[in-house]
């Protein structure tokens, strides 16, 4: 009886062993940025990215060789995209497309992929496919990610981050990057600290892209660059929270009476071409002629930013030549072409300053003619 039971436990022991696939066997769960529980392999080589911005988090983590797909974003061919993920990663644009921008997946065209990707990342999850109906139609595991921002939702960032480069492996590089991004911001607000209230400068940017370009009223009153050091932006108002800090249009009449001491110009309006935008506004319209800043001359071009969400270099780019233009005895050692490429290239790889300026009419840091 003893023998037979002993053999009846080697045999339900090695059923339970033979009935274990090798997925089961060789994989982890994680959580990602909105709390789901996610069962993914041991070893991930294979992915796409999904949504805004999230094949920029997956190049800043030197993974892009991952990407086995990309959305139709990275095929599409324009004289102005001034994404430097992309510029710096000419192969994104040969790669099969598993479907259209901002998180419009195919699930048909994913599983065509071959090879199959074995994670779906996912930027934005409540635009496009939802997150949980795209795992349960393709069998793939999606991770969400909050891409977040480098101002009050930089946690979120951070987080994603490290979300990606534990799926991926690339948990060092993750730590490399956020200490890379807070060292630039640290580093940026140590040198305007001890400037005093009523010697700070009021600013205005205006050309700000969302979803697209668009004139000299769209503005962002959470602009990161201003608040790094600590440049009084006009446009910001207490109270405004979330999307109100992000991105505003601000009525002509306001600006006029603001009256900033310095204009700048997110150059991404340009693409709306040589009659219109935020440059032609500037040399045209009668309310703004009447501006101290436009008839002097104190108008300055700005890499655009908000392209395919936020460019975190580019952001931190126009953040040291602001500062080096309004504060130069703070940045004397501050060449900011040289510093825009710098980050460039420790985050996408390349130095990208002047490609991007060329694409912009060599208006990038410099000022603007507006008469």
């Amino acid at each position: 009886m003893r023998a037979f039971q002993l053999l009846f436990t080697v045999l339900a022991a090695a059923l339970i062993i033979l009935s274990t696939s090798p997925a089961q066997a060789e994989s982890r769960t994680i959580t990602d940025s909105f709390g789901r529980e996610v069962v993914i392999a041991t070893r991930v080589t294979k992915v796409i990215c999904s949504g805004p911005g999230c094949l920029r988090l997956l190049t800043y983590l030197q993974a892009q060789n991952l990407a086995v797909a990309v959305d139709d974003i990275e095929a599409r061919r324009r004289s102005f995209d001034a994404r430097p993920y992309a510029m710096a990663n000419p192969q994104f644009k040969t790669l099969p497309v598993f479907g259209e921008f901002r998180g419009h997946d195919n699930p048909e065209l994913i599983l065509s992929l071959d090879p199959q990707p074995q994670v779906i990342f996912k930027t934005s999850p409540t635009r496009g496919h939802d997150p949980v109906e795209l795992q349960s139609k393709t069998g793939i595991p999606v991770v969400t990610l909050d891409y977040g921002t480098l101002g009050k939702q930089r946690p979120a960032l951070y987080q994603s981050l490290r979300i990606m480069g534990e799926v991926l492996g690339r948990q060092e590089r993750a730590e490399a990057v956020i200490a890379f991004m807070e060292h630039q911001i640290t580093d940026l607000k140590k040198r305007t600290a001890d400037i005093a209230e009523q010697d700070r400068p009021a600013a205005y940017v205006g050309g700000v892209a969302m979803s697209g370009p668009h004139g000299f009223q769209s503005t962002e009153p959470g602009y990161p660059p201003f608040a790094f050091l600590g440049v009084r932006n006009l446009a910001y108002r207490e109270g405004l929270t979330g999307k109100d800090m992000a991105y505003a249009n601000v009525a002509k009449e306001m600006i006029v009476q603001w009256n900033p001491q310095y204009l700048f110009l997110d150059l991404s309006t340009l693409q709306l071409g040589d009659s219109a935008g935020g440059l032609y506004e500037l040399r045209t319209d009668p309310a703004y002629r009447t501006l101290s800043a436009v008839r002097e001359g104190r108008v300055y071009g700005l890499l655009p930013y908000n392209w395919y969400s936020q460019n975190f270099a580019s952001i931190l780019a126009d953040a040291f030549y602001i500062g080096k233009l309004i504060y130069p005895d703070r940045f004397q050692d501050v060449d900011p072409r040289a510093k825009a490429d710098e980050l460039y290239a420790f985050l996408v790889g390349k130095p990208l300053f002047d490609d991007m300026n060329r694409m912009f009419g060599n208006f990038a840091f410099t000022q603007v003619p507006v008469n």
